[in-house]
């Protein structure tokens, strides 16, 4: 049976689940935005940040900043109950500044894939939606165990990130991309650089000849700083065409939408090993 971690809120007084349901929430991450929706507390969100804009009607939300910068101003207008806030997404003065004014501020701060699991939980109990959010959680936990029961002890598939083109910037170490790599028995050559995003060179990614590469975004070999990888046809990711390009709107956003994404990635990853399993 599938166990769901514990995440407690501590509150002054106790409020009854009426009263949490009423709560008016600023939301600073559109991952936050998604999940607040997924448990039903779509009409508490008086505020949120640019970029919350799935699922559709959650681009009609007041924006009061960006991950740069919060108008502290328009926030303390507001009044929110409560600050849902991301710790590594949001500026961290901006932040100590709410927290002066005596706002309540709750953290955001996964650094897990199992996390999401903890942070919907976390916002059910926050929004007096316990029952919907268990649910939502007890599933998302339980594909994330699929998907690595599936593909955890399967032959290791050399595969090279892209986060970016220029400079060039792949993943490693401790980073969410990178446990999503591992999900899928990828094989990340850089997985052990001391940083989460390291930048790398184009040749030293050349030599280690991958066989797969993840190119978030499908249009970045078009632009004027893309990457086209099918010019370098002696690595064998371009060679057999092996480029893959997921929606980084569901891999980059910690939400439940995200296993959907790493599913379909999995499953071409494997596409590949049994494509050079073949060719032995």
């Amino acid at each position: 049976m599938t166990s769901l971690p514990s995440t407690a809120i501590t509150e002054t007084l106790p409020l009854t689940q009426e009263q949490k349901q009423q709560r008016r929430i600023i939301a600073l991450a559109p991952h936050l935005v998604e999940s607040l929706y997924a448990i039903g507390a779509a009409e508490q969100i008086i505020g949120t940040t640019a970029h919350a804009d799935y699922p559709e009607s959650a681009k009609n939300i007041l924006r009061i900043g960006n991950y740069a910068r919060l108008q502290i101003e328009k926030i303390l207008q507001l009044n929110p109950d409560v600050i849902i806030a991301w710790k590594s997404g949001n500026p961290s003065d901006d932040l100590e500044r709410l927290e002066k004014y005596n706002l309540k501020v709750v953290y955001s701060a996964p650094t897990k894939l199992e996390d999401v699991a903890a942070e919907i939980l976390m916002l059910g109990e926050l929004t007096g939606r316990e029952e919907k959010a268990k649910a939502l959680a007890t599933k998302y936990l339980s594909t994330l165990n699929t998907l690595k029961n599936t593909y955890n002890h399967k032959t290791p598939v050399k595969v090279f990130y892209e986060m970016w083109s220029r400079p060039l910037r792949t993943v490693a170490n401790n980073a969410l991309l990178q446990q999503q790599v591992e999900l899928c028995g990828g094989n990340n050559p850089f997985a052990n650089a001391v940083d989460d995003y390291p930048i790398v060179g184009l040749e030293q990614v050349l030599t280690t000849l991958p066989e797969v590469v993840i190119q978030p975004n499908p249009h970045s070999a078009d632009s004027p700083d893309g990457l086209n990888w099918q010019q370098w046809q002696h690595i064998p990711a371009a060679k057999n065409n092996f480029i893959l390009h997921p929606n980084p709107d569901k891999t980059h956003r910690l939400t439940t939408r995200m296993l959907d994404e790493v599913k379909v990635m999995c499953e071409q990853i494997d596409l590949a090993r049994k494509f050079y399993k073949n060719k032995e």
